[in-house]
């Protein structure tokens, strides 16, 4: 775009000409919003009646293993591309060693074989954090109040590993250790899976958006302090970006911007300066304002829509959302 636009003065300038029809401003929409741009994240329980729907996140279920398999039938035959595991294992096999991390018989591993069966085309995405299996409830381990940084990565790479040979297609780190990328990257091209995509969660914010999600995982009142020694200060721009590109040339394939509606202006640099695929997470308490407002009658439905060509507009490649389903269906 021009810096210096060119502009008639009124009346031989009237921008409302554009508007004026449906086939007007079709011709001129500068975005468009596509399934291809939307990610499924979904929550596979295995715990006995962990199943339904979260009531913080209204029409949001965990899933059982054959409600993960529905669910990747139905996103195979939407035409979306990819889906998201989080896995709300058993609390009481909860340890601060993390062990189930990189258990290939964990829920999210075997997740990922279940949707390969019945899905084979879908691109399964994954979470790379202890926070699942660990009681502490964070995304490293904590020793003696402090989440360590290279001990956790050691592990991460060990999880990375497991969910690579479970079949996953990309793998999201979203524990913002520092070096974590780097280890990851050289640990698959040394086990063979130099074709497994990298989906760094680069620039991760210590977010109050989050509440939700920490529900239907099974962490709420798990944590023992908070996350701020680890993800990104709300308050900060340019920490983040050296955090995408510190990501970008340990090997990641892709980046996320997480959360989403209020970091728009990260999503923008991000993409603006780095020029690589970049993806943003329509997080839990997003979704839980803007469903709970739709659901009470304050706002339209219309809205979701806006809320992911808002991304789009931004400069987001994809963006990982609850209401994949429903809006793939509207775009059908």
């Amino acid at each position: 775009m021009s810096a210096n636009p060119i502009l008639a003065p009124f009346p031989a300038a009237r921008p409302r000409r554009l508007r004026r029809t449906p086939a007007l401003r079709a011709m001129t929409s500068e975005t468009t919003l596509g399934v291809g741009n939307l990610i499924w994240p979904i929550f596979v329980t295995e715990v006995a009646g962990g199943e339904g729907e979260i009531p913080s996140m209204p029409g949001v279920e965990r899933l059982t293993l054959d409600g993960a398999r529905r669910a990747a039938e139905r996103a195979a035959k939407l035409g979306i591309p990819a889906i998201c595991i989080f896995p709300h294992s058993d609390p009481d096999k909860k340890t601060e060693g993390c062990e189930r991390a990189w258990d290939p018989e964990n829920i999210g591993n075997r997740a990922i074989r279940a949707i390969k069966d019945v899905a084979p085309d879908l691109a399964v995405m994954t979470d790379i954090a202890l926070d699942p299996y660990n009681i502490n409830g964070h995304d490293g381990f904590v020793q003696g109040g402090v989440i360590v940084n290279d001990e956790t990565v050691e592990a991460l790479v060990r999880m990375a590993l497991a969910q690579a040979e479970a079949g996953a297609d990309i793998l999201g780190p979203s524990d913002m250790m520092d070096g974590r990328i780097g280890a990851l990257r050289s640990a698959l091209e040394g086990a063979g899976h130099q074709d497994v995509t990298i989906m760094s969660y680069s620039a991760k914010y210590a977010s109050g958006f989050y509440g939700p999600f920490r529900d239907a995982v099974g962490a709420s009142g798990r944590l023992v302090g908070d996350k701020k020694t680890y993800q990104i200060d709300p308050a900060n721009r340019a920490e983040a970006l050296r955090c995408v590109a510190r990501d970008l040339a340990e090997g990641a394939d892709m980046v996320m911007v997480k959360p989403g509606l209020p970091y728009l202006d990260i999503c923008r640099e991000v993409k603006d300066r780095f020029a690589a695929p970049t993806f943003a997470y329509q997080v839990s308490g997003e979704y839980a304002m803007l469903e709970g407002a739709i659901r009470n009658g304050w706002l339209s439905r219309d809205v979701v829509a806006e809320s992911l060509l808002a991304f789009r507009r931004a400069g987001c490649d994809g963006i990982l959302t609850y209401y994949a389903p429903q809006v793939a269906e509207l775009l059908a």
